[in-house]
């Protein structure tokens, strides 16, 4: 039996020798490159993670050569533990209730997207080989192996689009399912359509009965390791929430030890890193559900080091017309199985509308799987289509990660889940003072017209504060400008204790304000005062210190409740 070191051991040796300053260098520039990339790409509307693979193209095989073939394998791990977390993220998302919800329409669409494009690109390969090459036997076999690899999505460019977006809703909810069962669907395919081919081609011949086993073995064990290292994560780290650096640590390494061993024993660590996510939002206690946002803290710059790596690894100048002209027929019966499929699928387990019409645009990335199964070809059929297929997948992956998460974004934006999966936290990071004192609320604009002048006696103080909702008003000098504040509290007080309370003026009970605002104050800064100062109000002036109402805690706490219930709605109207 082979020792699963003796493949990977040229890659450590090649990566002791990148030790030091030449492997610092190379991560810097990675990551420094990758971000920009990311971040021109972002700016000019496209999503980043299609900047990071330009990147990599342009400094790997295709470019100018920086990160070499040698180099770019010593880094695998760099790749391996990417797709580790983003199988840990997306099942995260797979929620019992949502399962539940969704799980027949899941299967429907399941089905129809991985089967249709297997026979869609099936018919179409073996149609245009022959018609190159006259051969039947190996133009069927292709087309089969091709079939069955197509079916296969790559999860990481995708989830990286819905996560850079704050997506939500039944599109986003159906697509991050899909992506993470079609692999297994791709796996039985790809064993059906190689117990096919292994007779007509001499390949290595495999009995359909030990292959389906070995795909038994593969899904099944990954799952029960991965409920393991879930359970075991789950119970490390459920007294330690208070210490977030330490269940990081906990929940890395718990992570890094999964793949680890999944790697040893030849399991899939994706599937496995999907299983922790899973047990852990589904059976683990509650109070350690914050460890999902702590890893997706982390996880930014190792998803740069790893799609520029992705760009790095694809050599675009080495297939030949004949191929290049089977890869372009991939691409298309691809993009028209997978529309047909999820169309038919979505149709029959009445999906929502915006899923029925725009989840074929989110299923077109093809990579890790995809891959795996290539080279899995090449090893069963070298002296045949084994190194077609290989060249032939790395051409449409180099097509479909650049075109696909332009599709997922098209198809997010026009279902309108773009931007709803905001939490209260988001939502006073983009927001301003203006954004609640000039809303479309009432209640809200009150808090902009909350001024009276000096001269105003009581009686047209206590008039003011019986017809709007504020608990305090900011005063108006003769000049115009700020000069004090008066609070209901204080006015209570005032009408308590003092007997020539009906003769006095707003000049007579306002308060010297500590500090004011403007309309451009952002709301985090604004609770910071808030806190620090033990007060929920604030006068708000303009650049020439003229007052323009009052802002105060209660009605920033209404706006952002409002503005959750108002996303809330939106998803729920979506489906």
């Amino acid at each position: 039996m082979n020792n699963p070191l003796d493949s990977v051991l040229p890659e450590v040796l090649h990566f002791v020798k990148l030790q030091g300053t030449q492997l610092v260098f190379l991560l810097g520039v990675i990551l420094f490159f990758g971000a920009i990339g990311g971040r021109i790409f972002q700016r000019l509307k496209i999503p980043q993670v299609v900047g990071y693979i330009v990147i990599g193209i342009i400094i790997g095989s295709s470019g100018f050569q920086v990160l070499g073939a040698q180099t770019i394998a010593a880094l695998s791990p760099i790749s391996t533990a990417a797709l580790s977390f983003i199988g840990f993220l997306v099942g995260s998302e797979l929620k019992l209730g949502v399962i539940k919800k969704y799980g027949r329409q899941f299967t429907g669409i399941l089905l129809g997207e991985t089967v249709t494009p297997f026979f869609v690109v099936g018919i179409l390969v073996t149609a245009v080989y022959w018609a190159f090459t006259r051969d039947i036997i190996t133009s069927v076999s292709l087309g089969l192996l091709l079939g069955a690899i197509c079916s296969a999505t790559a999860p990481a460019a995708t989830t990286d689009v819905l996560k850079e977006y704050r997506t939500r809703g039944p599109l986003t909810t159906t697509v991050l399912g899909l992506v993470a069962m079609d692999d297994a669907v791709a796996l039985i395919l790809y064993a059906v359509a190689g117990s096919i081919a292994a007779p007509l081609l001499g390949g290595t011949k495999i009995s359909f009965g030990m292959q389906m086993l070995s795909i038994a073995r593969d899904i099944f064990g990954s799952i029960l390791i991965g409920s393991a290292f879930g359970f075991v994560i789950s119970r490390v780290i459920k007294n330690l929430m208070q210490d977030e650096g330490r269940v990081l640590s906990f929940a890395l390494g718990g992570i890094f030890l999964c793949t680890g061993l999944c790697e040893l024993l030849d399991l899939d660590n994706i599937l496995a890193a999907m299983s922790v996510g899973f047990f852990m939002v589904n059976f683990a206690p509650v109070k350690t559900r914050p460890v999902f946002k702590l890893v997706e803290r982390f996880t930014p710059p190792v998803y740069v080091l790893f799609f520029v790596l992705v760009g790095a690894k694809l050599n675009i100048w080495v297939v030949t017309p004949v191929l290049g002209a089977i890869a372009l027929v991939y691409v298309a019966g691809r993009t028209l199985g997978k529309s047909i499929g999820c169309r038919i699928g979505a149709k029959l387990t009445h999906a929502p509308a915006t899923v029925r019409k725009y989840l074929p645009w989110c299923l077109l990335s093809q990579a890790g799987v995809a891959i795996g199964l290539s080279i899995a070809a090449s090893n069963d059929f070298p002296d045949s289509v084994g190194p077609q297929i290989i060249l032939i997948i790395t051409a449409t992956t180099f097509i479909v990660q650049i075109l696909g998460p332009l599709c997922v974004r098209h198809g997010i934006i026009k279902a309108g889940e773009a931007g709803l999966d905001i939490t209260e936290e988001d939502i006073l990071k983009q927001s301003q003072v203006q954004d609640v004192t000039w809303g479309n609320e009432k209640s809200c604009n009150a808090q902009s017209s909350a001024i009276v002048n000096e001269t105003d006696t009581l009686r047209n103080i206590l008039d003011n504060f019986s017809v709007h909702h504020n608990q305090s008003f900011a005063v108006r000098s003769a000049s115009g400008k700020l000069s004090g504040i008066i609070s209901l509290e204080h006015l209570k007080e005032t009408l308590q204790f003092s007997e020539l309370a009906e003769t006095m003026l707003a000049l007579d009970i306002m308060d010297k304000p500590e500090q004011t605002c403007t309309p451009d104050l952002s709301l985090p800064d604004l609770y910071k005062y808030f806190s620090d100062t033990d007060t929920e109000f604030m006068p708000i002036v303009n650049d020439k210190g003229e007052p323009l109402g009052v802002i105060e805690k209660f009605a920033v706490d209404h706006y952002v409740h409002r503005r959750i219930l108002e996303l809330n709605a939106k998803v729920e109207s979506l489906g």
